[in-house]
C-alpha cells in the first residue's frame, strides 16, 4: 500500500516518539546512553567530581584489568613522597608494538592545584578503551596509533589541594621542602585554616576610610570602594599567621618551586625566572617525565593540559626562541581546530600572548624531542554564560563570577564571614571562597570539558603520520639489470620528521629497505622539495630519507640483479612503519 508523504512523517514521528515495549537484556537500568558516551562502560566512572592520587590508582587499575589486551600500566617513577607516577598506554598490539608507532604523548596536573586537567587526561584513557571495538575511528586510532597518558605529574601537591586547606592557587607548587624566604629554615610558615573550614580564605579587618566595603545586594561578598566611596574594611592576606615571628604571614609554604620552569630548554635560574628551581630537571617528578619521553622517540604529538582561562597555547615560551617556519602549518591547523571544537577557546602564543616561560615542558618537547606540543589551559568563563568575554577580563570579572555562583550553584562557592581571633591582628573576620572554584570547573560541566579537550588532541592523533608503500614497480634496464621504484606516501598532514627535528638532527633519518633481489647495486632518494636525486652505494639497500613530508610522497630507485620477489619496507621513527611487495 502506497502511502501519502503526510502519512511517512506521521510513522517517522511516531518511530521517534514512541519507544519499543520490550526490555533489551543489554541495556543498562534500562537507560539510554548519550551519543558521544559509551553505551554500556565496563569501567564506570563519575565524570562530575575530583580523584585524589588513590582515586586515580583505582581507576587506572580497573581500567588495566578490563582492557589489559589494549593497554598496559606502568610507574615511571616515584614523587617525593613516594606515589606512583602512573603512565598508561594504550595500543593495539596485534598491529605493532607500542614504540613502532606514531605516538600521542599526554599529561596533566604538572601544578597541583589546577586539578580538572587529570580528569581530562583520565577521561581521555577510558573513552579510548571503553569505545574501542564500538566506535571506528577510535579502534582505527588504537590500531595504528599509541597514547601514553600521564594524568598526574604532582601526586603528592593534588593529594594535599584535594585533602589539606589550600586556595584557588595553592599548592602550585610540589612538596619537597625549599626556603622561600632565605632564613634557614624549610617550609615554616605556611598559611593557616583559622576557621577550620577546610578552606584557605581571605581575612578582613574594619578600616576607617578602608579599601573595601561590604557588597549592600550580598554580605557575604567584598567590593572594591571606589572614588567617592567611603570603604569600610582592609583585606589583610589570606588565612594565616606569622609562624616564625618575621613579621610576615604565608611567605614560606610547601615548595616553592614551579615544575613547568624547571626543564632543560632555555632554562633560567631563579633571580630570572621565578620558581625555577636549582638547576635543569632537578625535581624528581619533573626528571621522571622527561626520561620517560626522551626513552619513547616515536612520540611526535604532545599535550599538557593546565588551568585556567581557555587558551591553547603554543610556543615559544620566549621572543629568543622560536617555532620553524616549516612547522607552523600543523600548529596552526590544530591551534584553529580547536578554537572551533571547544568553544570559548583562544589559539594563542605562549610569550605573545600570555607571558614568557623559560624551561617549560612543551618548549623542551619541541625543541629537543621533535614533538608537536600544546597546553591547553582549562576553563573560561565563557563556560560561565555562553558568553565570550571582553579581551582584558579572559579569567572573568568579579561580577561575573559571584552571579554564576548565586544562579547556578546556589552559593555553594561562597564562605560567609566568621569572626577568629588573630594573634598578631586581634579579632577577624575570615571569608571568602571555596579553594575549587573559579579555577576547576563545577561538577556539572567537568564532563563536557573533559570531552572537548579529548577531541581536540584526538584530531593531533589523527593527522600524525600514516605511512604507505604506495607502489612498487621493476623494469628492465639490460644485461640483468633492473630498476626497482618504490613510492612511499605519508597520507596525513605531519610529516614523519618535523623541521625542527631535521635541521637539529635530534631523530636518525626515515630508512627505505629493499630485500629479495640477488643483489643490489646501489639506491637513489629522490629529496624533497628539491627534486634531486642522491645515489647511495654504500649499502644501498638501505636508502636514507630525511623525512617524508605531510600529504606527500618520496620516490626510491634501486639498481638491482635478479628477478626475485622484492619486499619494501619503510622505518621511521616518529613517522611508523610500512611494508610493501612486488611479486
Amino acid at each position: 500500500m502506497k502511502r501519502t508523504f503526510k502519512q511517512l512523517c506521521a510513522a517517522l514521528l511516531l518511530g521517534f516518539l514512541i519507544l519499543p515495549s520490550r526490555t533489551n537484556a543489554s541495556d543498562v537500568k534500562g537507560a539510554l546512553a548519550g551519543l558521544g558516551s559509551p553505551q554500556q562502560p565496563v569501567v564506570d566512572i563519575s565524570w562530575d567530581r575530583y580523584y585524589d592520587h588513590a582515586g586515580i590508582t583505582e581507576i587506572l587499575q580497573k581500567l588495566h584489568s578490563a582492557y589489559g589486551n589494549i593497554c598496559t600500566l606502568e610507574s615511571i617513577g616515584k614523587s617525593f613522597q613516594g606515589k606512583d607516577i602512573w603512565c598508561v598506554t594504550i595500543t593495539n598490539p596485534q598491529t605493532g608494538s607500542h614504540d613502532q608507532k606514531p605516538a600521542m604523548y599526554i599529561d596533566a596536573n604538572i601544578h597541583a592545584n589546577e586539578v580538572q586537567s587529570a580528569e581530562v587526561a583520565l577521561y581521555t584513557a577510558w573513552y579510548l578503551l571503553e569505545m574501542y571495538g564500538k566506535n571506528d575511528v577510535i579502534t582505527k586510532l588504537v590500531d595504528t596509533r599509541t597514547f601514553y597518558i600521564i594524568p598526574t605529574q604532582s601526586p603528592d601537591s593534588r593529594d594535599s589541594f584535594i585533602h589539606d586547606p589550600n586556595n584557588p592557587h595553592s599548592p602550585r607548587t610540589g612538596q619537597i621542602p625549599r626556603d622561600d624566604d632565605g632564613d634557614g629554615a624549610l617550609d615554616e610558615d605556611g598559611p593557616d585554616d583559622l576557621n577550620g573550614d577546610g578552606h584557605i580564605s581571605i581575612m578582613r579587618v574594619p578600616a576607617v576610610n578602608g579599601y573595601w566595603l561590604i557588597d549592600p545586594f550580598d554580605s557575604t561578598r567584598m567590593i572594591v570602594a571606589e572614588d567617592g566611596m567611603k570603604g569600610t574594611h582592609n583585606i589583610i592576606w589570606t588565612e594565616g599567621i606569622d609562624n616564625d615571628g618575621d613579621g610576615t604571614i604565608n611567605e614560606d609554604g610547601p615548595g616553592y618551586y614551579d615544575p613547568n620552569r624547571n626543564f632543560g630548554w632555555l632554562w633560567r635560574p631563579a633571580y630570572l625566572q621565578y620558581g625555577s628551581d636549582r638547576y635543569p630537571m632537578s625535581i624528581q617528578e619533573q626528571r621522571a617525565v622527561a626520561d620517560f619521553i626522551a626513552a619513547h622517540p616515536n612520540i611526535i604529538g604532545g599535550q599538557s593540559y593546565h588551568n585556567a582561562g581557555g587558551m591553547i597555547l603554543r610556543g615559544p615560551g620566549a621572543s629568543i626562541d622560536e617555532v620553524h617556519r616549516g612547522d607552523l602549518a600543523v600548529f596552526d591547523f590544530l591551534g584553529e581546530y580547536g578554537e572551533r571544537v571547544i568553544p570559548g577557546y583562544r589559539y594563542l602564543i605562549t610569550h605573545e600572548d600570555l607571558y614568557s616561560v623559560y624551561g617549560g615542558e612543551t618548549d623542551w618537547m619541541y625543541a629537543t624531542q621533535g614533538i608537536v606540543g600544546f597546553v591547553n589551559e582549562l576553563w573560561t568563563p565563557y563556560n560561565m554564560y555562553r558568553e565570550v568575554p571582553e579581551e582584558d577580563d579572559w579569567f572573568g570579572s568579579v561580577e561575573t563570577s559571584e552571579q554564576f555562583d548565586d544562579e547556578l550553584l546556589f552559593g555553594e562557592a561562597s564562605i560567609a564571614w566568621t569572626e577568629v581571633d588573630h594573634p598578631q591582628f586581634g579579632t577577624v573576620e575570615v571569608g571568602g571562597t571555596v579553594k575549587h572554584y573559579q579555577r576547576a570547573s563545577p561538577g556539572f560541566l567537568l564532563m563536557e570539558e573533559c570531552h572537548r579537550n579529548m577531541a581536540f588532541t584526538l584530531k593531533q592523533a589523527m593527522i600524525m603520520p600514516s605511512l604507505e608503500v604506495a607502489s612498487i614497480t621493476r623494469e628492465s634496464i639490460g644485461d640483468g639489470l633492473y630498476e626497482v621504484t618504490a613510492v612511499i606516501a605519508n597520507n596525513q598532514q605531519t610529516p614523519t620528521k618535523l623541521q625542527v627535528d631535521v635541521e637539529n638532527g635530534i631523530t636518525k633519518p626515515d630508512v627505505v629497505t629493499l630485500s629479495g633481489p640477488e643483489s643490489i647495486v646501489s639506491g637513489i632518494v629522490e629529496t624533497y622539495p628539491t627534486e634531486q636525486f642522491i645515489s647511495q652505494e654504500r649499502n644501498p639497500a638501505q636508502v636514507e630519507v630525511p623525512f617524508i613530508p605531510g600529504n606527500s610522497t618520496v620516490t626510491v630507485r634501486w639498481i638491482v640483479r635478479g628477478r626475485q620477489q622484492c619486499t619494501v619496507s619503510v622505518n621511521s621513527v616518529k613517522g611508523g612503519r610500512a611494508t610493501g611487495t612486488f611479486r
